[in-house]
């Protein structure tokens, strides 16, 4: 009996197909859905790419008027200019690339209308203008030239200067003044104080010729004079008193919080202060006069003394006339030294008088001049409103606090303590009223958000929403039209293989403990079963048929 031996047999594997080959293998209806894949695909990354891109966005005009604001943006929709407004909606913002170009379209149609000319108007005179709309140029140039100097402060937003100015002529014989009118517009929260208002009267009257500060008027936005009359009796606010007032006003307050509040607790006390204050400049002038000193305790101004010596004077004439009257004048009886007698006779002839002295003296006048000025923003009248909220009693051990008013003893002393806070006068009329009361409790309680409504989580939500979303895209592309079409293909393609395979007439023989390949065995595939079954059944008679053939013999 002659055994057969098996040799394994290695079977290449047929090769995969390259990407034209099995494109060329597809047929119509395959080919279109591949394409609509791809197209998708291609689709959803330009708009990913187109939304995910942020141009760059600059500021095209800002503080613009509402007017203006509306025109430009107008304008920006008819030239197809994407545009977007800033955070606190002054300014409009394009496209970086495009700031220049929409800048020179929309210069050529006058916008925005608000921007301030000055001096440049005069740059572009025509040949042949009048004198007239010489000067309404210089005029227009000077009134935005003032507006640009106003637009400097710090304060002012917005400012708008008319100047009439008069036609001088000389034939005229008195000429009249010119005048100015300012309006500004005020940045939200700010305020001119006395000396920025006089300020700007100053600059608009040092820049027109002839022009006198009381012939300067400035408006606010809301047409309040805010500059003084030309009679100089303005009556406006002044800004400044009513800022010393509530300063004071917020001094006392706090005074009152802190001496209560360490009592009472925190945010258990309410005051308010109001001060009356007196900001009237009086001056007066008072002169007294002492009475009169004696003659050693006075001054003594000027003095004068006259005096004149005694003479003897002959008598007049007296009678009939004759030669009794007419005798000589007897001689002096007088001594030469010592006092003057008693003006007397002698012999009837003639009457001699004493000597004369005069003294005048006079004194100082004792007088008392006192000026007075009374200061200004004096306190005039206090009057102060405090609120006690109840406070908590602990009732029971382990029970909850409950609130209680103040005992009277309790708030008479607040009251006191209040009263010495404030420099309480009774003089100056102030009053202090103090109040217990239980505070209202209207604080919300704190709701905890669950994380799908917490703010941090829909912002996440909203920026990972587009890529989460083009990856899903994908996903449902590659699942579901790609996938299913990749199996078909690969089920086709093993189909054919089995095809081939099938078709194939294998003449060696198959591998050793591998399955039959055919359906109907051959004759070579028949006698090797044959021997296997002996091999199994016989193995001694299937030894020796091997060592007869290990030994060579026949």
């Amino acid at each position: 009996m002659s055994a057969v031996a098996e040799i394994p047999v290695v079977v290449n594997p047929p090769a995969s197909p390259s990407w034209t080959q099995r494109m060329s293998s597809l047929d119509k209806g395959q080919r279109l859905r591949l394409g609509a894949v791809a197209v998708l695909v291609v689709v959803g990354l330009v708009a990913a790419v187109m939304f995910n891109r942020q141009p760059d966005y600059k500021v095209l005009f800002s503080n613009l008027s509402d007017k203006d604001g509306g025109a430009i943006v107008a304008q920006l929709t008819t030239l197809n200019v994407p545009y977007q407004y800033s955070e606190g909606g002054g300014a409009i913002l394009i496209p970086a690339d495009r700031v220049h170009d929409v800048r020179l379209k929309l210069a050529t149609q006058g916008l925005p209308k608000g921007s301030v000319t000055g001096f440049e108007l005069m740059e572009t005179s025509r040949f042949g203008i009048t004198q007239f709309q010489e000067r309404l140029n210089f005029q227009r140039g000077l009134e935005g030239e003032l507006t640009r100097s106003i637009q400097a402060l710090a304060s002012v937003q917005n400012a708008r200067v008319h100047l009439a100015l008069p036609n001088q002529n000389g034939f005229f014989r008195e000429q009249q003044k010119p005048s100015a009118s300012v309006l500004v517009t005020l940045h939200p929260g700010r305020f001119l104080d006395r000396a920025q208002i006089a300020g700007i009267v100053h600059l608009v009257a040092s820049s027109v010729p002839e022009l006198q500060p009381a012939a300067v008027s400035i408006l606010d936005d809301t047409g309040k004079l805010l500059s003084q009359s030309p009679d100089g009796n303005g009556n406006q606010v002044d800004v400044q008193k009513l800022m010393y007032t509530q300063q004071i006003e917020q001094q006392y307050t706090r005074r009152i919080l802190d001496i209560l509040e360490p009592v009472v607790g925190k945010d258990n006390v309410r005051a308010q202060v109001t001060a009356d204050m007196d900001f009237s400049q009086t001056e007066s002038t008072s002169e007294q006069h002492r009475p009169n000193q004696g003659p050693d305790s006075s001054a003594v101004r000027s003095q004068q003394v006259v005096e004149s010596s005694g003479s003897q004077q002959p008598a007049q004439p007296t009678g009939v006339p004759g030669a009794t009257s007419n005798q000589p004048p007897v001689a002096a009886a007088a001594p030469v030294n010592g006092a003057n007698p008693a003006p007397a006779a002698a012999n009837g002839q003639g009457a001699a008088t004493g000597a004369k002295r005069e003294s005048l003296t006079n004194y100082e006048v004792d007088k008392t001049v006192r000026v007075t000025r009374s200061s200004s923003g004096a306190i005039k009248r206090l009057t102060a409103a405090v609120v006690v909220n109840y406070q908590p009693v602990t009732t029971e051990a382990g029970q909850a606090p409950v609130q209680q008013a103040l005992s009277a003893e309790q708030q008479a002393k607040m009251l006191a303590l209040v009263r010495e806070t404030i420099g309480f006068s009774q003089e100056r009329g102030d009053s202090v009223n103090l109040m217990n009361a239980q505070f209202r409790d209207d604080s919300v309680p704190v709701v905890e958000l669950p994380l799908w409504k917490q703010p941090e989580v829909i912002e996440l939500a909203r920026t990972l929403a587009w890529p989460l979303g083009l990856a899903l895209f994908g996903a449902i592309l590659i699942l579901g039209l790609l996938r299913p079409l990749l199996k078909s293909r690969a089920v086709e393609a093993k189909g054919s293989q089995l095809d081939a395979l099938e078709a194939d007439d294998p003449d060696r023989p198959p591998l050793l403990g591998g399955p039959v390949a055919e359906l109907t065995p051959t004759e070579s595939q028949v006698r090797l079963e044959q021997a296997r079954q002996l091999t199994k059944q016989n193995p001694i008679a299937v030894a020796n048929i091997v060592k007869t053939w290990v030994n060579g013999e026949s």
